[in-house]
C-alpha cells in the first residue's frame, strides 16, 4: 500500500516576520496592565530597542505597513514629543531592581530618514538619554529610502553609531518601479547608494522585490547585478504580495497559480545567483556576503528583526514583547485610520499602560520559538529547545513536522539533533510558517477586519 503525498499548499500565503501577527492583537480593555507590573520579573540585561517613525514621502503600491504620507503642521515635532514622553514612561517602568542594558537597537517605519538631520539627532537622543541605550556600543540598524538618504542625514546616523543601513530599492528597472507604484529614477537610486557608501556605515542592505508585473528573468537578473555592483553586505529578496487597502489591491494580474509559479522561479533564480556570487543564505529572504561583518555567526536576521522577548518598541506602530504579553497600539493600513491613530498618539500624555496586545501562554511561546528558529537556514537545535522548554519539538508539533517531512521541506541530511529546512523548505517558508499558526491566532486573524 502506497501513501499519497500530502497536497502541496500555495508557496506564498503569509510573510511571517513576527508571531503572532498584529491582526491577532486585540484591545486590552479595562484590564490594561501597567508597564511596571508587566516588566517586573522580566530579564532586562539584553534588551532590544525599536523606535518607529510612521512617515513616508510616498506610499508604495505593495505597502501595507503602518505609515502615512507626509507630516503637515509640525506633526513630526509633535510625534517626537510624544515619543519622548513614552520613552520616559517606559524607562521608569523598567525600574531599578536589576541591570537595564540594551544589546541592539533599530529605527524603522515608515521611513525614519523622512526626519530631518536635526530630528534624527533628537531621535538618537531619545534612545540614549531617555532609554539609556549606548548607540555607539551596540548594533544599530536604520531603514531608509533613496530619496531620503541625503548626505546630512547619513552624517548624523554615521556619527551616532549606525552599523547597518537598509535601503528599499525594490527594482533597478524604472518600468518595474512604476508598476509597483514606486516612482523613482535609477539615477537617484545610484546617487543615494553612493552617498551611503561614502558615509562608511559598515553594513549596507538592499531590498529587492520579485513578482512585479512585467518583470522577467532577464530584468530580474539586471536588478540583481545592479545591486551586486555595490557589493552590499546584505541583500533581501522579497516576493511581491498584494494586500487589502494597498495601491496594487485592484490591479489586474495573472492567475494565482501562474503568479505563484513565476515568483517561485524568480526566487530560485535570485537565490542561485547570489549563492554563486559570494553570499550565504540566512533565511528565505536574507542573503549575507560571506566576508561581511557577522557572516557565519550564530545569529541571523534576528539581529534586526525585533523578534525576541525583551523587545521594547517606542512609537505608535511599534511592538513590545515580554514573556507574557506582546503589546502595541492600534493597527491600520487605510490612510484615514492611520492618521487618526497617529493623532491620538501625539495627544497621549499617559503612556503607563499597554493598550492592545496578545497574551502569550507556554504553548504559544513554544510555537513562536519553533517558527523563529525553523525559518532560519541554520535551523533549530533540539537540545536548545529541550533546555528552554523541558521537552522535544516532536512532543509539541509531531503532526506538523511529519507533514513537513512528507512534503520534502525538512533536510534529511541535517546533523543529528538539528531540525533544518531543505532548500525547497526554505523556498516555501511563506507556506510553512502559516501552517504553524495556532488555531487561536488563526481565528483572530480571520476575524480581523482590515481598516
Amino acid at each position: 500500500m502506497t501513501t499519497e503525498p500530502p497536497e502541496r499548499p500555495r508557496p506564498y500565503l503569509h510573510y511571517v516576520y513576527a508571531y503572532p501577527h498584529k491582526t491577532a492583537y486585540r484591545p486590552l480593555g479595562d484590564d490594561r496592565p501597567g508597564l511596571g507590573a508587566l516588566w517586573a520579573g522580566e530579564r532586562k540585561d539584553a534588551l532590544s530597542l525599536y523606535l518607529h517613525i510612521p512617515f513616508c514621502e510616498i506610499r508604495c503600491g505593495f505597502c501595507n505597513l503602518f505609515t502615512r504620507i507626509g507630516a503637515p503642521d509640525e506633526l513630526t515635532t509633535r510625534y517626537l514629543d510624544a515619543l519622548d514622553r513614552q520613552a520616559t514612561a517606559v524607562r521608569d517602568a523598567l525600574g531599578d531592581d536589576g541591570p537595564v542594558r540594551f544589546a541592539a537597537a533599530a529605527f524603522g517605519g515608515g521611513t525614519p530618514t523622512f526626519l530631518t538631520a536635526d530630528e534624527l539627532e533628537r531621535l538618537c537622543d531619545i534612545a540614549e538619554k531617555r532609554m539609556g541605550a549606548d548607540l555607539t556600543a551596540i548594533p544599530l540598524s536604520v531603514e531608509s529610502s533613496p530619496s531620503t538618504a541625503t548626505a546630512d542625514r547619513l552624517a548624523v546616523l554615521a556619527a551616532r553609531g549606525t552599523t547597518r543601513l537598509s535601503v528599499g530599492v525594490q527594482s533597478f528597472v524604472a518600468e518595474e518601479a512604476r508598476a509597483a507604484v514606486r516612482p523613482q529614477r535609477t539615477a537617484e537610486v545610484e546617487a543615494a547608494l553612493g552617498r551611503i557608501r561614502d558615509s562608511r556605515i559598515p553594513v549596507l542592505n538592499i531590498d529587492l522585490i520579485y513578482g512585479i508585473g512585467g518583470q522577467t528573468a532577464r530584468s530580474w537578473r539586471y536588478s540583481l547585478d545592479a545591486a551586486l555592483a555595490w557589493r552590499p553586505e546584505e541583500l533581501y529578496l522579497y516576493p511581491l504580495y498584494v494586500r487589502p487597502l494597498t495601491g496594487l489591491d485592484r490591479r489586474a494580474r495573472e492567475s494565482d497559480r501562474e503568479w505563484d509559479a513565476r515568483r517561485l522561479a524568480l526566487y530560485r533564480q535570485g537565490r542561485d545567483h547570489l549563492l554563486t556570487h559570494g553570499y550565504e543564505q540566512v533565511s528565505m529572504r536574507m542573503f549575507r556576503r560571506t566576508d561581511a561583518p557577522g557572516a557565519g555567526a550564530a545569529r541571523g536576521p534576528d539581529d534586526y528583526a525585533c523578534q525576541t522577548d525583551g523587545m521594547i518598541g517606542l512609537g505608535c506602530g511599534a511592538r513590545s514583547y515580554t514573556s507574557r504579553l506582546h503589546y502595541s497600539f492600534d493597527y491600520a493600513v487605510g490612510a484615514s485610520e492611520v492618521r487618526g491613530i497617529i493623532d491620538d498618539y501625539t495627544r497621549t500624555e499617559d503612556f503607563g499602560r499597554a493598550e492592545v496586545g496578545f497574551a502569550m501562554d507556554p504553548r504559544e511561546s513554544r510555537r513562536r520559538h519553533l517558527l523563529q528558529s525553523l525559518l532560519q537556514a541554520r535551523g533549530l537545535a533540539v537540545a536548545e529547545y529541550r533546555e528552554r522548554f523541558g521537552r522535544d519539538p516532536g512532543d509539541d508539533f509531531g503532526p506538523e513536522l511529519a507533514r513537513f517531512t512528507a512534503l520534502g521541506w525538512l533536510d534529511p541530511a541535517a546533523p543529528g539533533g538539528l531540525l533544518r529546512l531543505s532548500p525547497e523548505g526554505l523556498a516555501h517558508s511563506d507556506a510553512l510558517g502559516p501552517e504553524l499558526f495556532s488555531p487561536a491566532v488563526r481565528a483572530r486573524m480571520t476575524a480581523y477586519e482590515p481598516k
